[in-house]
């Protein structure tokens, strides 16, 4: 028998902010975090924008100055989101079995900085010259092993990479190793720092970004008849979940209980969706009957949502293959309209605006919706938050390489 889990603790790390109440706070009054790239010099790129995170890593209280050197930009941002979960979590893992505890922490690129770094030091000032630090700060799972470390934690430890999948994938596989009794409490989510120049040439080169140059803060438009691609963005989101006997036994606050999971491949182009929507149905379909659920119990649906004119209409059929006439009922949003899209670590960011959404009963916006796309024809939530009683919350997530991955939140009954 599966055991139950609930979600105890959010952190994020974001171009709204760092701070869990002020990043909601700021997504409630449709505030956009993009905004000129300052990281490094745009002067030869088309795209110039993004949602860059506001960061000093010196003062971000994660790690002394000279771990820092040690650390990839996404790391960091994974420690910081980790850390503050953590603490609002209320728990002390140093009093609690470390072999029951656990880290899943995914990317979808990793230390993509530190390669274009040390690449450049290779071609330019030799062999030598490349850092002993360069595979441990690039590699993708780094993230989760620094978080184990600064935690204590010694159970399931590992790193998933599916793109923009790879914190929903990751938390579903917490949940998995709570249900089946490999752990009582997992940290889980994603992060990503691929806001480097190699990153926004690929991104912007394969035409997969907005040039809405002359409007940043309205570049990202998903479900807008006018949308042309996605905003490249940074962040981390990671949460705590836990099983809920032991979160009841220690008087744990609990955001909700994470009751479905599923994922699905859809074996086909490697960086546009099924048009059908059908491995995104799938994966959707797989995590309400995890869950239990029916669809019409389903009342918001947080949208993968990126704000590209394939991807926002691809699921939109999904959600009505999904729901059928109950998809018309539905209050859906994207909470990329205002971060841009933070690639592995969104499925993560989008799982604490659900936890939120149901803890606090506000549906959160689709901003820069002002021309509704008539193939996108469901309620998307525009432009200005809602109140409304949610006891049930799905969120999407889908990558490049055709992984799907949706997750289910309940209020705890």
């Amino acid at each position: 028998m599966k055991r139950r889990v609930v979600v105890t603790g959010l952190g994020v790390v974001t171009s709204l902010g760092r701070a869990v109440e002020t990043f909601w706070d700021r997504i409630l009054r449709g505030d956009s975090g993009v905004g000129p790239i300052t990281l490094f010099d745009v002067s030869g790129f088309r795209v110039q924008f993004a949602g860059e995170v506001p960061w000093n890593g010196e003062a971000e209280n994660i790690a002394s100055t000279k771990e820092l050197r040690r650390l990839d930009r996404f790391t960091q941002f994974a420690m910081a989101a980790a850390a503050d979960a953590v603490s609002d979590s209320g728990l002390d893992f140093s009093k609690e079995d470390p072999y029951r505890c656990g880290v899943v922490i995914g990317s979808g690129i990793g230390g993509l900085s530190e390669f274009e770094t040390q690449h450049e030091r290779l071609l330019h000032k030799g062999i030598d010259k490349v850092s002993p630090f360069t595979i441990p700060k690039l590699m993708v799972n780094s993230a989760s092993g620094h978080v184990s470390s600064m935690h204590g934690i010694k159970g399931p430890n590992f790193a998933v990479a599916t793109a923009c999948a790879s914190a929903a994938n990751s938390i579903g596989e917490a949940l998995r190793s709570i249900q089946y009794g490999d752990a009582d409490m997992m940290v889980a989510g994603g992060s990503e720092a691929a806001l480097t120049p190699m990153g926004l040439a690929g991104f912007q080169n394969m035409r997969a970004l907005s040039f809405h140059a002359d409007a940043p803060q309205q570049a990202s438009r998903p479900f807008d008849m006018h949308r042309d691609g996605f905003v490249l963005a940074e962040g981390a989101g990671v949460v705590v979940l836990e099983e809920l006997e032991h979160a009841r036994a220690r008087g744990a606050r609990i955001y909700g209980e994470l009751v479905g999971y599923g994922a699905s491949g859809d074996a086909g182009h490697i960086t546009q969706p099924d048009e059908e929507g059908r491995g995104a149905a799938r994966a959707m379909s797989m995590a309400l009957a995890d869950a239990g659920l029916r669809g019409d119990q389903v009342q918001y649906v947080n949208a993968h949502g990126t704000s590209t004119p394939l991807g926002d209409k691809a699921e939109t059929v999904a959600v009505k293959r999904v729901f059928g006439d109950h998809a018309r009922r539905l209050a859906i949003s994207s909470t990329k309209s205002q971060l841009g899209h933070t690639l592995g670590a969104s499925g993560g960011i989008e799982l604490v605006v659900c936890a939120l959404t149901i803890a606090r009963g506000v549906i959160t916006p689709t901003i820069n919706l002002e021309n509704p796309d008539p193939d996108c024809d469901l309620d998307y939530t525009p432009n200005v938050a809602r109140d409304a009683k949610v006891d049930v919350a799905m969120s999407n997530s889908f990558g490049f390489g055709g992984h799907n991955a949706s997750l289910v939140l309940a209020r705890l009954a």
